[in-house]
């Protein structure tokens, strides 16, 4: 790996960092191509080379991957957990939790509390794939 692919790679780092800690906050395209300094054009391709989808897709696959421990694991609305977790309307969090998830946010509460299993193997199993080519697993 050259240098400079080297460099790319960290500021892509940088910028997805961010995403994952602020996955809540109002991200957009000019605040996070400044983090990772480069163009706006340039971020979107470079983001989508390294990681295989686009900045806007993985921010809202990291807010749904959160809403779906909530939904589990709190008795809060619907509503209260997508605006919680970044998202301004609460059609548009179930159109994007049902294209990531492969169900509705009630149907995937309605499963029940998450077992209690070490934390590692419960984000591993009920991760939502970013290709869909599976669907998140059940989890009893």
């Amino acid at each position: 790996m050259s240098r400079a692919e080297e460099e790319t790679n960290r500021r892509m780092l940088r910028a997805r960092d961010a995403m994952d800690r602020s996955y809540a906050q109002p991200l957009d395209l000019p605040t996070l191509a400044r983090i990772a300094h480069v163009s706006e054009a340039h971020f979107i391709r470079t983001f989508r080379a390294t990681f295989a989808e686009t900045p806007h897709r993985y921010l809202q696959r990291r807010r749904v991957e959160r809403a779906m421990f909530l939904l589990r694991a709190s008795n809060r609305s619907v509503t209260d957990i997508c605006l919680d977790v970044g998202f301004n309307s609460l059609g548009t969090f179930s159109r994007s939790f049902q294209a990531i998830v492969g169900e509705s946010p009630t149907a995937y509460r309605d499963r029940g509390p998450i077992m209690a299993v070490p934390n590692c193997f419960a984000m591993a199993w009920t991760r939502p794939s970013s290709f869909g080519e599976a669907k998140t697993r059940d989890v009893v």
